[in-house]
């Protein structure tokens, strides 16, 4: 790997993973309706609520995404029996089976250490 490209990776992030999300994200497209619209919805949720901030943990979500309506597709398996009778479930379930950090997570510990302030706060004259 050349120089400019090591420091343009250190700004914007891993070449490689931005080229398998967008493979990724070209294959969802493909995918013929109902399953694209389904599966569209669940990425952009997945953006959303995942917050994933691994770069290999986003990229391998979303190819796995791919991967199972794509065999959805293939096997004429309805919609509805993937995602059952609660999509907002399936989604959350789904996405909590990547691990990896998550923006929430440094929400999470700057809101503890804001409430750990303030009582510390209450307890001084």
């Amino acid at each position: 790997m050349t120089m400019v490209a090591k420091w343009i990776e250190a700004l914007t992030g891993s070449l490689e993973q931005k080229k398998q999300y967008k493979q990724a994200k070209a294959r969802l497209d493909a995918l013929p309706e109902p399953y694209r619209t389904a599966a569209a919805a669940f990425n952009r949720y997945f953006m959303y609520y995942g917050g994933v901030t691994d770069g290999d943990t986003l990229v391998q979500m979303l190819t796995d995404l791919t991967d199972l309506w794509e065999r959805a597709a293939v096997d004429g398996t309805p919609v509805s029996a993937i995602v059952g009778d609660d999509p907002v479930e399936f989604a959350e379930t789904f996405a909590q089976s990547y691990g990896g950090k998550r923006w929430i997570d440094k929400e999470r510990a700057r809101l503890i250490e804001a409430v750990n302030d303030a009582k510390a706060k209450e307890s001084t004259p």
